[in-house]
C-alpha cells in the first residue's frame, strides 16, 4: 500500500478550503468505483439514451400524443447541450454523435 500527500497552494484560505473539498469529493467517487465496480454514466447520456426511446415509442402513437412525446424528448436533448456549451464544446456535433453512438447501441 502507497501514501501520497497533496500539498495545496492558493491566494487564500477560502480558495484552498474550496480545492481541498473538490480532492476529497473526487477521492471518494474514485474509491466508491474501486468499493463497487460500478459506474453510472453522466454527462447527459442518460437523457440521450431516454430522448432516443422517446423518439421510438412516439411512432407508434396517434398524432398528438406523438406530437407530446416528440417534444419531451427534446427537451430532454437541453441538458447535454448545456453540458457541452459549459465544456465549450460543439453542442450540436457532440449531440449527434452521442445520437449515433446510443443508436448503434
Amino acid at each position: 500500500m502507497k501514501a501520497v500527500s497533496i500539498m495545496l497552494r492558493g491566494p487564500n484560505e477560502y480558495m484552498i478550503d474550496e480545492v481541498e473539498r473538490s480532492i476529497h469529493d473526487a477521492l471518494c467517487v474514485v474509491r466508491r468505483v474501486l468499493e463497487s465496480g460500478t459506474v453510472v454514466a453522466g454527462g447527459g447520456a442518460v437523457e440521450v439514451a431516454l430522448s432516443i426511446h422517446l423518439e421510438d415509442f412516439a411512432r407508434t402513437l396517434g398524432s398528438k400524443e406523438q406530437i407530446a412525446i416528440t417534444e419531451f424528448a427534446e427537451a430532454l436533448l437541453v441538458i447535454p447541450k448545456v453540458l457541452a456549451n459549459n465544456a465549450a464544446l460543439d453542442a450540436t456535433d457532440l449531440i449527434a454523435k452521442l445520437k449515433v453512438l446510443h443508436s448503434a447501441s
